[in-house]
């Protein structure tokens, strides 16, 4: 008789959501957030010898500040966000490639930590950089 009356009631799930406000406040991330998610996925990606950020930035890295959003300007419009990375690329990888793999990363990361819809990420390449000669001795080894 006790399974009887287990099936006779049914679960009601939506009680769950009513109890759940619908808003508990509100979350605001700064532009400067995104615009460090963005160059740290985007330093990530193989083939980025490092972010091109001006003369600014380079003063203040001479200084002992790290910028990690150094080469990186957002639009934020709404929920949607424009990015445009400033990048150096290795010499020798292709810069299709590269710039392809860069999209999709930053992409992926800022959408996933923020929330926000990524509209377009334009890459520019500033520059070529060759690596160090320890580092082509050793990669030949």
């Amino acid at each position: 008789m006790l399974d009887e009356e287990i099936k006779e009631k049914p679960i009601n799930t939506d009680s769950y959501e009513e109890d759940i406000p619908e808003e508990v406040g509100s979350v605001k991330i700064a532009d400067e957030v995104i615009s460090i998610v963005a160059g740290l996925a985007a330093t990530e990606v193989t083939g980025v010898a490092g972010m091109s950020g001006g003369l600014a930035g380079g003063i203040a890295e001479l200084l002992g500040k790290k910028n990690f959003s150094k080469g990186v300007k957002v639009i934020v419009a709404g929920k949607t966000v424009t990015i445009e990375i400033y990048v150096i690329i290795e010499y020798g990888v292709s810069i299709p490639e590269v710039a392809i793999t860069i999209q999709e990363k930053v992409k992926e990361a800022v959408e996933s930590m923020t929330a926000f819809e990524v509209a377009a990420v334009d890459i520019h390449v500033q520059g070529i950089a060759r690596r160090p000669v320890k580092e082509i001795e050793e990669a030949k080894q």
